[in-house]
């Protein structure tokens, strides 16, 4: 039987193991250099929409983040050539993410007011989340995960119970209300109030004045606070459930053929695809 062959250069293994995996000195270093850049990214996309700072240091600001940019295309890039299926990552969540999050730069040599496209830089924060992989928080952020999807159905069904109630408390506000002039003048703007109201948001704008109106919102008020604490309950309840059961420890090691993460200790091969971890080719 013939040797099966590595699937990888070297060069390529090694450039992986930094982009993808944090388990490495290197990879950690090009992690928390990474969230740098996101952050002050981000900072400089927020000091440009302040006109008074923006027009002090434009210059500045503009150069940092040309700097920024053309960073995040090499890191691109080397993303996609760095993986043995380019395709993978490039139209992954997070490809995608970094794409958006680059072009609007780009765009703005060619397009005038490029300021509207200010919300796809700003989806740079949303590759810290990538950035999490970190060893020290990657249990905590994938018990989390766990228990949150755990908790969809729970969580879906208590939604959708209280919007039920807020639609019947919404009418029966407009009912009781409806004749003052206290701002219930249709059902669904009712149904609004019952909503802030019911969160503990009370923005004001909208309130009763007749006593059976306020005696409705009081009850309405106290039962927010309860309601509020529901969602908590459940993900809180399932995540001890899952800290109680035996964990499999993980790491950071991303397969250098499919990308998946989270392979359990000293795994040889790729839960997705089988891809052989650790593998390069000499030549």
């Amino acid at each position: 039987m013939s040797k099966q062959k590595k699937p990888f250069p070297k060069w390529k293994y090694k450039l992986h193991e930094i982009i993808y995996g944090a388990n490495t000195p290197t990879g950690k270093f090009f992690d928390i250099a990474l969230l740098i850049a996101i952050l002050v990214s981000i900072i400089v996309v927020m000091l440009e929409s302040v006109t008074s700072i923006d027009q002090q240091y434009h210059k500045i600001l503009n150069i940092t983040e040309w700097a920024i940019t053309i960073l995040f295309t090499v890191e691109y890039i080397a993303r996609i050539i760095s993986i043995k299926k380019p395709r993978v990552y490039i139209f992954s969540f997070f490809g995608i993410v970094d794409l958006l999050s680059t072009i609007p730069k780009y765009l703005s040599l060619f397009l005038a007011g490029s300021h509207a496209l200010v919300l796809l830089r700003a989806l740079r924060l949303l590759r810290i989340f990538r950035i999490l992989k970190l060893v020290r928080y990657l249990g905590a952020s994938d018990k989390l995960s766990k228990a949150l999807m755990a908790s969809r159905a729970k969580i879906s069904v208590f939604l959708f119970a209280v919007v039920i109630l807020c639609t019947i408390l919404g009418t029966v506000m407009y009912l009781v209300e409806g004749s003052s002039d206290s701002g219930f003048t249709s059902i669904p703007r009712s149904i609004y109030w019952a909503i802030v109201t019911l969160t503990t948001v009370g923005y004001g704008d909208i309130h009763p004045i007749t006593p059976l109106g306020q005696f409705i919102a009081s009850i309405i008020m106290i039962l927010g606070y309860g309601i509020i604490a529901i969602p908590t309950g459940i993900v809180s309840a399932e995540y001890v459930k899952d800290a109680q059961r035996d964990k499999v420890h993980t790491n950071t090691q991303a397969c250098s053929a499919c990308n998946a993460t989270n392979h359990i200790d000293d795994a040889k091969f790729c839960f997705e695809c089988g891809n052989e971890l650790n593998a390069y080719d000499e030549e």
